[in-house]
């Protein structure tokens, strides 16, 4: 991999792509028929569409995600964004966040805060998303976008980091550590990859038969928008890149699903996270990750771990979640919270305690 080139970014969407966008959503031709069931309800959408329309101010957020400091670097031809909150330390230890699908860095803004106390800081958007350049060509997994993620942290001058990750996040922060462990201190995670298979020593516990049972379960009942991103996201993103309807459906809907109804996620910070899906015309490379890394699945052969000291925070309303015992079949578990609320974007639903873990974690395996 080529040396990354950095650049300070700044966001700049132009005025007549929002003002496109305003008038897609003044076109909207809404769905006909039983529309109460079957997915996210017209009731629901029809005065989140308004909102967006009459009242959302990209604007407005634009110039506050301006007063962070973001950069660009260029690896392998690709420009990959990123924000890097320094610790006001200089001898603090550097920790990377990693966001998932349909998320993107804005997940992080809540949490960063509270880690650059400690911290050095950097949470990239993912190559495909955001703000971070597509791929041209295919091949770009998981495992190779943790990669691109340690060139990323070494030209930053870390070649000693911790991960923290969630969703894809979570899937990228464990091929670092099985790629690159004596340069990941320790991974944190708030979700178990869902490819994540490791190698069957004996039988399996009624613990873990009960899991995997309701796993198969959940693939079946609401797997569907996985299955259709990994085997047809163009098709799809034809689509989800023409409507800004369908885009906001989409992505809302999952929102809704996986998150605690108790966390309160605002409107404005869905739709602040839609609207860069928008902007940047992301929503068709973001979810073809789904397809290139179902050609790296995290499947552990035999004598194979994660050895590097792993975390895991469990929120409740994340589902299916492994055992504990099937988790550590494969990863060197050395921490175990049972968060008391949250589901699966733990670090805009609990920032409070998920930084709060991470730093107790870290803590403890990297004391240095």
């Amino acid at each position: 991999m080529t040396e990354p080139i950095i650049e300070p970014f700044s966001i700049s969407v132009p005025p007549e792509t929002i003002d496109d966008l305003r008038a897609r959503l003044r076109a909207t031709r809404l769905p006909q028929g039983v529309v109460d069931s079957g997915g996210i309800p017209l009731s629901e959408m029809r005065p989140l569409l308004e909102h967006w329309l009459h009242e959302y101010d990209w604007a407005h957020h634009e110039k506050e995600l301006n007063r962070l400091d973001h950069y660009r670097a260029t690896l392998d031809g690709l420009r990959v964004h990123f924000i890097h909150a320094r610790c006001v330390r200089a001898e603090a230890p550097p920790l990377l966040l990693l966001h998932g699908w349909p998320g993107s860095f804005l997940e992080m803004l809540e949490v960063l805060p509270r880690l650059a106390t400690s911290f050095h800081v950097v949470v990239p958007s993912l190559p495909g998303y955001g703000f971070s350049d597509p791929a041209r060509e295919p091949g770009l997994s998981n495992a190779r976008i943790a990669e691109m993620m340690a060139a990323l942290m070494a030209r930053l001058g870390y070649e000693r980091f911790a991960v923290q990750g969630g969703d894809w996040g979570a899937g990228i922060a464990t091929w670092l550590a099985l790629k690159f462990p004596a340069r990941v201190a320790g991974i944190h995670l708030n979700y178990i990859p869902g490819s994540y298979a490791p190698f069957l020593e004996g039988r399996m516990t009624t613990e873990e038969e009960d899991f995997v049972r309701q796993r198969d379960e959940w693939i079946e009942r609401s797997f569907a928008y996985g299955q259709i991103q990994r085997t047809r996201p163009l098709t799809l993103g034809y689509a989800l890149s023409d409507s800004p309807a369908g885009l906001a459906a989409w992505i809302v809907e999952k929102f809704r699903e996986w998150a605690d109804p108790d966390s309160h996620i605002g409107l404005d910070a869905l739709l602040t996270n839609v609207t860069l899906y928008w902007v940047t015309g992301s929503i068709t490379s973001s979810m073809r990750l789904y397809l290139e890394s179902s050609r790296t699945p995290l499947q552990l052969s035999r004598g194979q771990r994660v050895d590097v000291p792993c975390a895991v925070a469990r929120f409740p309303l994340e589902m299916p979640f492994p055992p504990r015992s099937w988790i550590e079949r494969g990863y060197d578990v050395v921490r175990w919270t049972e968060m008391p609320r949250g589901g699966h974007f733990a670090a805009m639903e609990a920032p409070d305690l998920l930084a709060r873990d991470v730093s107790e974690f870290l803590q403890e395996t990297w004391p240095g």
